[in-house]
């Protein structure tokens, strides 16, 4: 059993008092089932006389943990100086790209790569050389560029390309990755024997021979660095997962990686598998263990981090969790997690990523991808600092500490207000107040009363009256005459109103078909259009943004301008006029919707049917 001792300073919140300084003991339990890999008994930190000191921020509490400002360990391929220091090797441009439709350009792969850098990952795995030219030549680009530019502390990113188990693929690799600093050939093959059985055909005999020859094949090129992953781990024998382990070991691996492939384990289970390892694999001393882990059950954040407390000191990630099938465990959630609870529970575990970096990349990585991030996302989601709940925003004016375990500014995350508040239904008057005196006005008394009355009742109807329905609509278009469209609408009265229009196009022609029935003079500001599904009968999401032209005008509160509002409207389909007709339908409802209740009624009593 091995114990780790280190120091915490606890700010008392009594002025004037002494720090009080405890003492903690890390019991580090490698066959314990349930993972429970630390006892924690209390805490004080050691700081190394070459470094100095500050203060970590747990987010506005009275308590703050003074720690060591420690940096990146010397870069040796086999071996970490710090054990305390986990190394980031981000797949992004590799794994990450194999989400379908995440096909990049050189240049966005370049440019990826220069954020990853900014980010200050240990490693970047820039891509897969051997499936392509266009692959291979991106690579060596990003190797030439980005992993030869060292900064002034000495850091730059190891520049490393994957490779199965087989010559062409390595010196495709090694051609790709030569000209960095630091070169790094990843190569793999599978374990498991579903795997190895109907995949490869081979026996366990023919693998390990395999994967012994290619990693010394890798090394004879002269590549310094390479890491080996036995593909499905997980669902692998752990008595041959010892054997090719250890067999690569002597044959020059300097990084073992071990992957989930297909998201099948438990956090248990596999902290208990890397652990496992540790103990069994002959020679395992000698190189860096590292994580790979999918997300198909949404556990790849949880059981990276069970294997970095079971001894694994590289994990594999990528930026906002993208990745084959369900994606990959996100970088942002594991070095978040890490710097969030590595001094309290982890034993001082730490990464070299400069997290104020991390909004820039996951923005860039989501444009650059066509994937964007969903709004309750961990870390990077829209709704991730935001607060709409009544009792969440009475607590976060008060203390930001009651509702925010991470500061949004140390992800680079800088709000439109300073609370993040997010007015709705369930808000407070603390929090509409505050949100008033953001905006220049102190409003108290029965004055403050009777707004909040109102702005309840409009939140309430925030979402808007279905006042117009799809009926039927026909269509028809082409080089031989005009466009024309015949709609037909349903009103909150079920009774039907038909229009028919002409058109430069079928969506001109719907959409003025549609005018003539609602008659409320709008604008067209945006359209967009993009395919969900595969094939020739996908299904497409369509997006308009329309301005309304009479009444639906605000203020600016600062300019004292006149601005008018837009409202977006989605709607999808097989065909791609109908969604766009929806979508239109849909903007106009939550426009008919803001207006006062008897708004919606009078557009349909005046509305005439046009035929």
């Amino acid at each position: 059993m091995a114990s780790i001792s280190f120091n915490l300073k606890f700010s008392p919140t009594t002025a004037g008092a002494a720090p009080v300084s405890t003492t903690a003991v890390m019991s580090f339990l490698p066959r314990n089932p349930s993972l429970s890999l630390f006892c924690l008994n209390s805490a004080s930190f050691h700081h190394a006389p070459e470094s100095h000191t500050f203060a970590t921020r747990i987010y506005q509490t009275p308590v703050i943990c003074s720690s060591t400002l420690r940096r990146r360990p010397e870069y040796i391929p086999s071996h970490i100086s710090d054990p305390a220091y986990v190394r980031v090797f981000d797949t992004t441009l590799r794994d990450g790209e194999q989400s379908p439709g995440a096909t990049m350009t050189s240049k966005e792969k370049l440019d990826i790569a220069r954020e990853l850098a900014k980010l200050g990952v240990d490693i970047i795995e820039a891509g897969f050389p051997a499936a392509s030219k266009d692959d291979l030549e991106a690579v060596k680009m990003i190797a030439a560029e980005v992993g030869k530019d060292v900064d002034g502390e000495g850091y730059v990113p190891v520049i490393c390309g994957l490779a199965r188990c087989n010559k062409n693929d390595i010196n495709a690799a090694w051609e790709a990755v030569k000209h960095a600093k630091r070169p790094r050939i990843h190569t793999f093959i599978a374990t498991s024997e579903i795997h190895m059985q109907y995949k490869l055909k081979k026996s366990r005999d023919e693998v390990i021979e395999t994967a012994r020859t290619m990693v010394r094949y890798a090394r004879s090129l002269g590549c310094q660095d390479v890491e080996f992953s036995p593909e499905d781990a997980g669902r692998s024998d752990r008595e041959f997962l010892y054997q090719i382990l250890g067999e690569v070991i002597v044959a020059g691996a300097t990084t073992l990686n071990i992957p989930d492939t297909v998201g099948y384990t438990l956090p248990s289970e596999f902290g208990q598998l890397i652990a496992d390892i540790k103990s069994n694999t002959p020679g395992i001393e000698n190189v860096i263990i590292s994580t790979h882990c999918q997300n198909d059950l949404g556990l790849s954040t949880a059981n990276t981090i069970g294997g970095v407390c079971a001894g694994a000191r590289q994990v594999e990630v990528t930026i906002n969790g993208i990745g084959e099938r369900a994606g990959n465990a996100s970088l942002e959630e594991v070095v978040m997690a890490l710097k969030c609870r590595g001094e309290q529970l982890l034993g001082g575990l730490y990464t070299g990523i400069r997290t104020q970096y991390i909004v820039m990349a996951s923005k860039m990585v989501a444009e650059y991808t066509g994937l964007h991030v969903q709004p309750h996302k961990a870390i990077v989601g829209a709704n991730a600092f935001a607060h709409e709940s009544g009792i969440h925003q009475d607590g976060m004016l008060k203390h930001k500490g009651t509702y925010e375990i991470i500061a949004p500014e140390d992800i680079g995350l800088f709000r439109s207000n300073e609370s993040g508040l997010v007015l709705g239904k369930l808000s407070g008057r603390h929090a509409l107040k505050t949100r008033l005196l953001e905006l220049g006005y102190d409003i108290d008394g029965k004055e403050l009363d009777n707004i909040f009355c109102r702005f309840k009742t409009v939140a309430e109807r925030k979402k808007p009256q279905v006042v117009w329905s799809l009926g039927d609509m026909q269509v028809t278009c082409g080089t031989l005459g005009l466009s024309t469209a015949t709609i037909k609408l349903i009103d909150t009265n079920k009774e039907e109103h038909i229009a028919c229009s002409v058109g430069n196009g079928p969506l001109d022609s719907a959409y003025k078909a549609i005018d003539l029935i609602v008659k409320v003079p709008v604008t067209l500001l945006e359209y967009s259009m993009s395919a969900v599904t595969e094939g020739i009968d996908a299904i497409a999401t369509t997006r308009v943004l329309i301005r309304g032209e009479e009444n639906h005008t605000a203020t600016h509160a600062l300019t004292g301008e006149t601005i008018h509002r837009t409202f977006s409207g989605t709607g999808a389909g097989m065909d791609i006029v109908v969604s766009s007709v929806r979508a239109y339908i849909s903007a106009l409802n939550k426009l008919l919707g803001f207006e006062m209740p008897s708004g919606p009624k009078n557009h349909v009593e005046e509305s005439q049917v046009s035929v």
